[in-house]
């Protein structure tokens, strides 16, 4: 139960690890007393971060206090079991009648081995795949980035794996570099889900060959690099990108960066104020995972070279709403370097 709590005197990253810890998206807020204040959840988490509120912050009002509770002796696990399945709750703390914590309830507990089921998305997942992936030579001299393998398969179908779990089985891959040998290995793959290629006659950027998504059907895509392998709750991102109304919504994480220097800080007439030695900055980066309303496509540049980071800045011009899901930074990764693709490549072994 220990590792479903989290002290209210503790700071906010101190939160975040504990809801990383617990692995239910969820911890119990609770005084030295163990008496039950409220709950932290990752949603919390997200709007602390978009309120630009540090998290080495402490956790005082930062957190839900009207959390949802059980009171030991009044409820049946049947009753607990339906509350799990109407809702998506990460866990359900039991209280006892002095509002301590006696019990915390989650899926595993209630419902032993048996897999959540997760809602199906009926929406295409988009994946960049024309790069040269410079970052990755000298296999990329030879083999297309989206191929290069991590333990048993290519990075692709790593990346597809996980829309696969979300029911998404409508792949879309913009090619360019090295296009005949990734058309050839799919195949001879013949796999199950359904892909086809929008193949740029010319390199046209992270953005510049979703124009041609302008002529499907659906309203909204996925968007995802070649490079990013994820485990973020993607029912979770979708609910956050429809509620809020987004016309583009990317993931973006957390990353904490000590800057190994003493950093100058001037005052108003430009003389030394003060030296902050070797300080701790929080910043969050893009991951390279989006997802994207069909009609800020128009706005793409017919046969030009274009990149996200692009279309992001010429659909705020225009008046569209651009919004930013944050998650944890461990729960991504950019194998487009080789820092990072060794460590996944450790991951999986």
């Amino acid at each position: 139960m220990k590792k479903h709590i989290v002290l209210i005197d503790r700071t906010i990253k101190a939160g975040i690890k504990a809801i990383k810890k617990s692995g239910h998206k969820c911890v119990v807020v609770v005084d030295k007393h163990n008496k039950m204040l409220g709950t932290l959840s990752d949603g919390d988490v997200r709007k602390i971060i978009l309120n630009n509120i540090s998290i080495n912050e402490k956790l005082n009002n930062h957190f839900n206090k009207k959390g949802l509770y059980l009171v030991e002796g009044q409820y049946t696990e049947n009753q607990a079991k339906s509350l799990f399945l109407k809702q998506d709750y990460g866990i359900i703390p039991v209280i006892n009648n002095f509002n301590k914590v006696v019990d915390v309830l989650y899926w595993g507990k209630l419902f032993g081995s048996k897999k959540i089921k997760y809602p199906k998305l009926h929406i295409p997942a988009v994946i960049i795949a024309g790069g040269k992936g410079t970052r990755l030579e000298p296999f990329t001299k030879i083999l297309p980035k989206p191929l290069i393998p991590i333990k048993e398969k290519p990075v692709i179908e790593h990346i597809i794996d996980k829309f696969l779990k979300y029911g998404i089985s409508n792949f879309i891959l913009t090619i360019n570099f090295k296009a005949e040998i990734l058309k050839a290995y799919y195949k001879e793959l013949k796999p199950k889900y359904k892909l086809e290629f929008i193949q740029e006659k010319r390199p046209l950027g992270t953005a510049g060959g979703l124009r041609e998504l302008g002529k499907k059907k659906y309203k909204n895509f996925f968007v995802t690099n070649c490079d990013t392998i994820t485990k973020i709750n993607l029912i979770d991102f979708y609910k956050f990108h429809i509620s809020n109304k987004f016309d583009i919504t990317l993931v973006a994480s957390y990353k904490t960066h000590k800057v190994p220097y003493g950093v100058c800080k001037l005052n108003d007439e430009g003389n030394l104020r003060t030296i902050d030695e070797k300080p701790t900055i929080n910043i969050l980066v893009n991951i390279g995972l989006y997802l994207v309303n069909k009609k800020v496509l128009n706005l793409i540049p017919k046969d030009k070279l274009f990149h996200m980071t692009e279309l992001i800045e010429k659909s705020k011009r225009n008046g569209f709403k651009i919004g930013v899901f944050p998650v944890d930074e461990e729960e991504w990764t950019d194998v487009g370097q080789w820092n990072e693709f060794k460590k996944t490549v450790d991951i999986f072994s």
